[in-house]
């Protein structure tokens, strides 16, 4: 494993160890584990956006969505645990 120095303000490291002490591990545990969670964060948003950029290439393509009002019926029947089936995607009337 590789080091990496990192300078924090001492009001910063006071709330670390606190918070280490209060969650039950060192501070270098609580640092790390900070780190690989906002390293999880930015990657999970990088992979959204990668797909929200290909379906929107796919919308601008295909010229076919669904429209609000029908999504959000479905979405709501999904949340209610009720089986329904997805509306279809097509071209809309502008």
């Amino acid at each position: 494993m590789s080091a990496t120095t990192i300078r924090l303000p001492e009001i910063l490291l006071a709330r670390v160890a606190k918070a280490a002490e209060k969650s039950g591990t060192t501070p270098h545990s609580f640092i790390l584990e900070a780190i690989a969670e906002k390293t999880e964060l930015a990657e999970q948003r990088t992979a959204l956006h990668t797909l929200a950029d290909k379906r929107y290439a796919q919308f601008l393509e295909s010229g076919a969505s669904i429209p609000w009002k029908e999504a959000h019926t479905w979405l709501k029947q999904r949340l209610a645990g009720k089986r329904s089936k997805r509306p279809p995607a097509r071209k809309q009337a502008r």
